[in-house]
């Protein structure tokens, strides 16, 4: 038996930006997803996946030569995605190594299991991509290129176990571990929008702005350096206001305190695409009682989150 896991992620600076080289803050988180392989006496990959309640969310079986599906799960464009990522991963697998450890086994029996409930928008689909890549013993910012796509930084939180600076030199990623530990971060909350965004749909928005990205990407990047090195709540706010007025302006959406939050008595930032998955908010012990009271039960301390 083999097991993997990967954490989920946040990203807390250069949503958007990110992918046009802009330096990007962005936290692992204390939720995740596991990986297990167990060899069978069965021909075939058969794959199982669990939420954070212990039920069953997707099944599927595979053939081993080509991923062909044999039973496809309830969701069949899950069992497609899946299939596209298995069949990317083959293709990555060194031409010394082959496909050897999969023909040298009768079968496969896969258990996926996350600790995060699947609408939360943590990294189910990167952590479940750095675990096949580690399966696979493949580069796992290939995989997500040619499967997903994406700027990587999930995948980079999938395998750092603290705060990164994650930023994009031409289609490369430069990854650092950085000490993100603000002295004001018992008033750091992490609130759901109860929807899941989609962060595709979010990039085709994105890409409709006309204006020069490259200037735009080196002011993210000073706000990001500003975030990480914010010794004070008020100058950490202020990088916050200065962020959600930057992608307001490139996205043309309101920013999200103006939006829904108008009377809230500190300061929110949207964390990647906007218009879902969780927010960030300053504030202090109150701050949970007004976002239930706004119908936004799903409210998670700094600490509680992040690792």
């Amino acid at each position: 038996m083999k097991q993997f896991y990967s954490n989920g992620k946040l990203l807390l600076t250069a949503e958007y930006l990110v992918l046009d080289g802009a330096k990007a803050l962005a936290l692992p988180t204390k939720f995740g997803q596991d990986l297990v392989v167990e060899e069978i006496n069965t021909p075939k990959l058969i794959w199982k996946s669990f939420d954070e309640n212990n039920n069953t969310w997707f099944e599927a079986e595979f053939d081993l030569d080509g991923f062909e599906i044999i039973k496809p799960g309830k969701d069949i464009q899950t069992t497609k995605t899946l299939q596209k990522i298995l069949k990317e991963a083959k293709k990555l697998i060194p031409l010394d190594l082959g496909t050897g450890f999969l023909k040298n086994s009768n079968g496969f029996q896969i258990t996926t299991k996350l600790s995060f409930p699947i609408n939360w928008g943590l990294g189910t689909s990167s952590t479940l991509i750095n675990n096949i890549a580690k399966w696979f013993k493949i580069n796992s910012f290939e995989l997500l290129k040619n499967s997903f796509g994406g700027s990587g930084y999930d995948i980079a939180c999938a395998e750092n176990n603290m705060p990164i600076l994650f930023q994009l030199n031409i289609e490369k990623p430069i990854i650092e571990s950085v000490d993100f530990n603000p002295p004001f971060k018992e008033q750091l909350y992490f609130v759901h929008l109860n929807k899941k965004q989609n962060s595709r749909e979010g990039i085709k928005k994105y890409r409709n702005f006309s204006g020069s990205m490259l200037h735009i990407a080196d002011e993210i990047s000073i706000l990001t350096e500003m975030f990480l090195k914010a010794k004070d709540l008020k100058t950490f706010e202020s990088a916050m206001l200065q962020h959600e007025g930057i992608i307001s302006n490139v996205i043309k959406e309101k920013p999200i305190q103006k939006a829904l939050f108008s009377d809230y008595f500190g300061q929110t930032k949207s964390l990647g695409a906007w218009g879902g998955d969780f927010i960030l908010a300053t504030g202090n012990k109150k701050t949970p009682a007004y976002f239930k009271n706004k119908g936004f039960q799903t409210v998670v301390s700094y600490q509680d989150m992040i690792l």
